[in-house]
């Protein structure tokens, strides 16, 4: 079966600080912030949300549709999905515009300032999603804003189960939209600082957000994963890394692996556990899409 994967194609370009941001920021200066940064490091990467979750499904044996927008520059794109046995059957190119791009800078503590321009993305929502026998699942990834809402009701009308993950996509709704994504949504993955966002924008706890899903998954990093299932908590350990080189793209490997279990009827709990083995092992890699997972990750 397949799951439908709503979100964005990027190029990625990513450099690398070799100090620390707060010591070359000024607290006290930030209304004349005017810094630069020497990045020695350099590298341009595929990227965006609906790639790289598709890459995360498609190497754990799932059957990913990403849902997505390029611009006239997104052939190399396209291509590339395909060579790794990905569809593009839903993949639409915008003309006159350039593929989203995210230009970010990670520096020794993998603290990362990111600047994105949108590009065809701002025009996903051309993109509809209806009913079909071979679609289990799919999700609403960062992506337009208008696509955000619009595949979320989509979903919803088709009967198709979702996970919303408002990513870095989240500042963009208001308290009522985001309680109107839940309402619609199957289950709800974000991270500890969106969860507190997710929180406070729409004055339900994780224990409320919970009881109005099937579940709520909040990513600790390092510290592993939280799962909210009828407003209890349970706290999944995380997976010990053997290197931490790169955490581009570790969120979406994760997401991955939470449709990946989805589709295989596990709890949700393991689905999180799976979906930690696999952000350890996507971090000690360089690039949102560069890891390989080993299939006897699938058993435990």
């Amino acid at each position: 079966m397949a799951a439908i994967i709503c979100g964005s194609l990027a190029f990625d370009t990513i450099m690398t600080f070799e100090g620390r941001f707060a010591e070359q920021i000024l607290p006290d200066q930030l209304h004349i912030l005017n810094v630069s940064f020497l990045v020695p490091g350099l590298r341009r990467d595929f990227g965006g949300c609906a790639g790289n979750i598709a890459y995360s499904l498609k190497q754990l044996g799932g059957e990913p549709l990403p849902m997505a927008t390029v611009g006239s520059d997104g052939a190399d794109y396209t291509e590339r999905l395909r060579a790794l046995g990905i569809s593009t059957e839903f993949v639409r190119e915008i003309e006159g515009s350039y593929t989203a791009q995210a230009m970010i800078m990670t520096d020794r503590d993998n603290n990362q300032i990111t600047a994105f321009h949108p590009g065809a993305m701002q025009q996903a929502h051309a993109n509809t999603i209806a009913a079909r026998p071979d679609v289990r699942l799919g999700i609403v990834s960062p992506d337009g804003r208008d696509a955000m809402l619009q595949h979320a009701e989509q979903f919803h009308a088709a009967g198709i189960p979702f996970m919303f993950d408002p990513g870095q996509g989240l500042p963009m709704f208001d308290g009522a939209e985001l309680a109107r994504f839940v309402e619609l949504a199957t289950w709800v993955a974000v991270n500890d600082y969106e969860g507190k966002m997710l929180a406070e924008r729409t004055g339900w706890s994780p224990a409320e957000i919970s009881r109005r899903v099937q579940g709520l998954v909040v990513t600790l990093g390092a510290e592993g994963s939280e799962v909210w299932q009828q407003g209890e908590k349970t706290l999944v350990p995380p997976i010990t890394a053997q290197a931490v080189v790169d955490p581009t793209g570790c969120g979406d490997a994760y997401r991955g692996a939470l449709l990946y279990g989805l589709e295989q009827g596990w709890s949700l709990a393991r689905c999180a556990a799976l979906g930690n083995r696999v952000g350890a092992i996507k971090i000690a890699q360089r690039g949102p899409q560069n890891y390989r997972i080993d299939p006897v990750l699938l058993k435990f």
